[in-house]
């Protein structure tokens, strides 16, 4: 928490507990509804987080409320009156109403439906059955939409009649008599455009949309490449149901990168915050993954048992497997969050498989030979080996940034042609795979240069 505000939460606190009601609300309004919720947070006592939130002027709370995590969340429902919880579900937009429900308990959803009218009811269990993630489970009904035969006159009455209501009313979408989507039009052009001017003249028809079925990634990846605040959702009809706003779209992108950054160092992704989550909780996603790499790691075993007698022959070789299968498994891990990262901003395609390919391991050549070549110098100045054992080394060593960097690049590719997530193949499991090849090649070319 910004250590500005944490002064001005402290007092909040304070005027609560000396029961100043008039300035503790002239106090909160004056504070953001997202500082207020993460200043919550930190409060432990449950009566304490129930009595300032209970204290929170009606016109912040529903804004406040769809800021808390899930916990306090439950914690305000199960404690609120029939009264209280049906006011602040109707002044909250009903996406947040939807995303807040996700996240509780059977119990509290149906206090929450038993308090809500017929008609919020229906809009809440019609968003509910949307698949997880979807396009629709993220959308809100709190759009501005026009016909293409308003005048610019009559669309501002209009927005300005239903607008205080809207979640955004920036940009309008333009609809005909079956609610097809027909096209959008910015309020910046509603304000220059002469007021007798008709909408259908001055709407724009290229309309990014998506379906209610499309997958929130796909959404987010819309809103990036065609920087949009908000895009319309339509059915399979392409009558529009809904719009989904940049708000929801920045969560999005938040969960899925730390999806993708948790899958990359080989921990099964949780939406449990750190903070709430117990010990056996993190152990249950970190030690599947840690399992199955170290019981792969027998394979790096296997292959230096193999080798025992090039080995014998050369004791020194030890002393730069650390060095070797090292440097392999960080060109593997460089490449591989290159590509994946590329993958997920659609810069590369599957189809590309063989361009990326042909680019890494020319880049893997050069980093190979520089890598190589300050390594000899390296082995022949400083630590007293024969040129023969720097060669070998030094060789090894550009083979297998090669091959790391190949391996990198091609190992992402294929588990998204086999439908898997990309970030999967990450550091971890790349530098396992690495490993294991290294001193295979290693062994290999000790073999045939030394004649062991």
């Amino acid at each position: 928490m910004d250590e500005e505000f944490r002064k001005d939460f402290e007092e909040l606190v304070a005027l609560m507990d000396a029961g100043r009601l008039l300035d503790f609300k002239k106090k909160a309004a004056d504070c953001l509804p997202v500082d207020i919720a993460e200043g919550l947070e930190e409060i432990e006592e449950k009566a304490r987080v129930i009595k300032l939130f209970r204290m929170l002027p009606k016109d912040i709370s529903s804004d406040v409320f769809s800021y808390m995590n899930s916990d306090q969340q439950q914690l305000i429902a199960e404690s609120a009156t029939n009264a209280e919880l049906k006011a602040l579900v109707d002044d909250m937009f009903l996406d947040d109403t939807v995303d807040f429900l996700e996240e509780m308990p059977a119990n509290v959803v149906k206090k929450v439906l038993q308090n809500a009218d017929e008609s919020t009811r229906k809009l809440i269990n019609q968003f509910l059955n949307y698949p997880e993630n979807s396009a629709g489970s993220l959308m809100t009904i709190e759009y501005v939409d026009l016909r293409d035969y308003f005048t610019v006159r009559k669309a501002m009455d209009y927005i300005r009649r239903t607008g205080i209501d809207k979640e955004t009313v920036y940009t309008c979408y333009v609809i005909d008599e079956q609610r097809r989507l027909v096209g959008h039009v910015s309020l910046r052009k509603l304000i220059v455009a002469p007021e007798s001017t008709y909408i259908r003249d001055i709407m724009d028809t290229n309309t990014v949309s998506a379906t209610t079925t499309d997958d929130q990634e796909v959404v987010a990846e819309d809103f990036r490449r065609y920087d949009l605040t908000s895009i319309a959702v339509t059915d399979k009809e392409n009558r529009l149901v809904g719009i989904i706003t940049i708000d929801d779209i920045v969560d999005v992108i938040t969960e899925e990168n730390t999806e993708d950054i948790k899958k990359m160092a080989a921990i099964i992704p949780s939406d449990e915050e750190y903070s709430d989550a117990g010990v056996m909780h993190l152990v249950a996603h970190r030690l599947p993954w840690l399992m199955i790499m170290m019981i792969s790691a027998t394979l790096s075993s296997t292959i230096i048992t193999s080798f025992e007698s090039v080995l014998a022959g050369a004791v020194v070789l030890t002393a730069f497997i650390p060095m070797l299968t090292g440097s392999a498994g960080n060109s593997g891990s460089q490449t591989s969050v290159t590509i994946i990262r590329n993958m997920a901003l659609g810069e590369v395609e599957l189809s590309d498989w063989l361009r990326v390919l042909w680019k890494e391991a020319r880049v893997g050549v050069v980093c190979g030979a520089a890598l190589a070549a300050v390594n000899f110098l390296r082995m022949m100045i400083f630590s007293g080996t024969s040129m023969m054992i720097s060669a070998v080394v030094s060789v090894t060593l550009m083979i297998a940034i090669v091959m790391a960097a190949s391996v990198g690049c091609l190992l992402p590719m294929g588990a998204k042609r086999l439908g898997l997530d990309p970030a999967v193949m990450a550091s971890p499991m790349i530098t396992t795979i690495v490993d294991a090849a290294s001193l295979l090649i290693y062994f290999m070319i000790a073999t045939v240069m030394l004649g062991l």
